[in-house]
């Protein structure tokens, strides 16, 4: 089972948006996906709760707690992970998961955060052996604007490769909060965001994103 979990040690930057956006995308491909939610707000797993059966199934991970052992059937687990992610619980994520995708928001605090915990990353073993692969997705971005820019160069600065960038568009408040993400909207609805995922979703199909075995 592939494993693939959204970090960054910074709260409110979007990992849960990216999580059950990428969950249903892949979903959708014919994927059998599980979600984990290992966050204390459990956002993913009210999200998860509000899904209906219209859209395609995305597999629960101990709901009421406990070890995250996603089923059986799934053939890919995504986590959604805790802000302040750090340590013992931070090395545990980055020896299960092949694929780590960062979210990161144009705005200094934000990218200030992420220059110190980016290079913490980049130092830790199953990163530097490449055992797991580190994407990283401009989210909440606002085309020609000059923090737009400058989050641009930041984000070049690292080695760590950029897999697409996300705008900020309502359609993702308003899907999550019926338990869809963009994937499942209308096409005269969301083509906007459906042709930005479609850089990530490449990368994801990509040997370029798994980690050594």
């Amino acid at each position: 089972m592939r494993t693939i979990a959204v970090i960054n040690a910074k709260g409110g930057c979007g990992k849960s948006t990216i999580a059950t956006s990428l969950a249903a995308a892949l979903a959708w491909e014919g994927h059998s996906v599980a979600l984990g939610d290992m966050d204390p707000q459990q956002s993913t797993n009210d999200w998860l709760g509000l899904r209906g059966e219209d859209a395609p199934e995305i597999l629960a991970v101990n709901r009421q707690g406990g070890p995250l052992r996603a089923p059986s059937e799934a053939d890919t687990l995504i986590l959604d992970t805790p802000a302040g992610l750090h340590g013992t619980e931070l090395g545990h994520v980055l020896r299960r998961a092949e694929t780590i995708l960062v979210p990161i928001l144009p705005s200094p605090v934000d990218m200030r955060a992420a220059w110190r915990w980016l290079n913490h990353l980049a130092e830790l073993k199953p990163v530097v052996q490449k055992e797991t692969v580190v994407g990283l997705i401009a989210n909440r971005v606002r085309p020609h604007t000059i923090i737009y820019r400058e989050l641009t160069g930041f984000l070049n600065e690292f080695r760590f490769p950029v897999i697409g960038q996300l705008r900020d568009s309502m359609n993702y408040v308003r899907a999550f909060e019926r338990g869809l993400a963009v994937s499942d909207l209308p096409p005269y609805q969301a083509w906007q965001d459906w042709e930005e995922w479609e850089p990530i979703l490449a990368w994801i199909r990509s040997r370029r994103s798994r980690g050594k075995a």
